[in-house]
């Protein structure tokens, strides 16, 4: 062999042995911050969810990563960051790779999910934030044409192996249905959180204004509970709205109530899943907050079709301020105490 190819070799095998070393220690997360979605770079301009965060937080520290959308980036808190990607393919892929990369210890952290959907106006209001007890995937069903929707029918969506709308299954179905979370967990940061104050604007006030008949619509916005549900589709409208009520209940139970449309918590939730059957996360230890950019239905005397389209106020901006803002209350909880939170999950009892 030539000393060339010893040299490559040597090289090969000290690479290895870093790479091994650097496996065995992995770093210890304290908490994980999930966005889905960024505007540009994660610095200097218009952010989305993503770049408030990474910012305001000092996330310095930055990871390639070539199986995601954007870089990880981290804290000499524990605070590591992450943005998937929209849409719920993207989530699960981007939330399994970082479940899966040596470089992080992820067994004792904390995930929360902060990211803005489609508010329901029956529930809250622009800017309004939701800690979620369960999410609830929307695309796992049956659809026939909208055209084709039998008169006795409110709308043409049904549950896999039922045979009318809003009507349990007696067949074949799947369970990535309906993710359960930690409700004590949620109650917990929604105890924590609930008093702190969502800024308010000109911009969603004048907005909110059209929604006369809705009471929770036209409030400032606030901090409440409620259910996220997960679809590809961004779907719109007063019938969709009253299906996506209809199936957050049928899917997740009777006391549960939709208040927020999105489309990436249901992949989340898949990766993350699976990553707790290999104790590599902790499934009781994973939080869900959405606010609300826009509203999920139009206001009365408006189609759809407007609705669907109307740009959001103030570009959203608004509910981006209070997923950071409100979730951040969780956080700052979380690694100011890390001793008391480490082993023990909390819960508002």
């Amino acid at each position: 062999m030539s000393r060339f190819k010893l040299l490559n070799a040597a090289l090969a095998a000290g690479a290895l042995v870093l790479a091994c070393a650097a496996v065995a220690e992995p770093i210890p997360v304290k908490v994980v911050v999930v966005s889905m979605f960024e505007n540009g770079e994660p610095t200097g301009d218009d952010p989305g969810e993503f770049q408030l965060w990474v910012e305001r937080r000092k996330l310095d520290r930055e990871f390639p990563f070539p199986l995601g959308e954007y870089a990880l980036r981290m804290n000499d808190d524990g605070l590591l960051a992450i943005c998937t990607g929209g849409g719920i393919t993207n989530a699960t892929a981007s939330i399994m790779a970082l479940g899966l990369d040596p470089r992080f210890d992820l067994s004792r952290a904390y995930w929360l999910v902060a990211g803005i959907a489609g508010g329901d106006p029956e529930d809250v209001s622009l800017g309004t934030a939701a800690w979620a007890r369960a999410v609830v995937d929307g695309d796992l069903l049956y659809e026939i044409d909208g055209r084709e929707i039998p008169e006795d029918w409110p709308y043409g969506l049904l549950p896999l192996g039922a045979k009318k709308p809003n009507d349990k299954a007696d067949g074949w179905t799947v369970d990535t249905i309906h993710f359960p979370l930690n409700v004590e967990l949620a109650e917990w940061a929604y105890a924590l959180s609930k008093d702190h104050p969502v800024a308010d604007s000109r911009g969603i006030a004048e907005f909110r204004k059209q929604f006369k008949g809705y009471p929770n619509a036209v409030k400032p916005p606030f901090v409440t509970m409620g259910e996220s549900l997960s679809a590809s589709t961004y779907w719109h409208g007063e019938k969709l709205n009253q299906w996506a009520n209809d199936w957050v209940r049928l899917q997740a139970g009777a006391d549960r109530n939709f208040m927020m449309g999105e489309m990436e918590d249901s992949g989340t939730l898949t990766a993350l899943r699976r990553l707790s059957r290999t104790q590599r996360v902790d499934l009781d230890r994973v939080m869900v907050l959405r606010t609300a950019s826009n509203y999920s239905m139009p206001p009365k005397g408006k189609t759809a079709a407007w609705s669907t389209t109307a740009p959001y106020p103030e570009n959203g901006r608004p509910a981006l301020e209070a997923a950071y803002q409100v979730g951040g209350v969780v956080v700052d909880e979380l690694l100011s105490d890390w001793p008391r939170y480490r082993d023990a999950t909390p819960s508002s009892n």
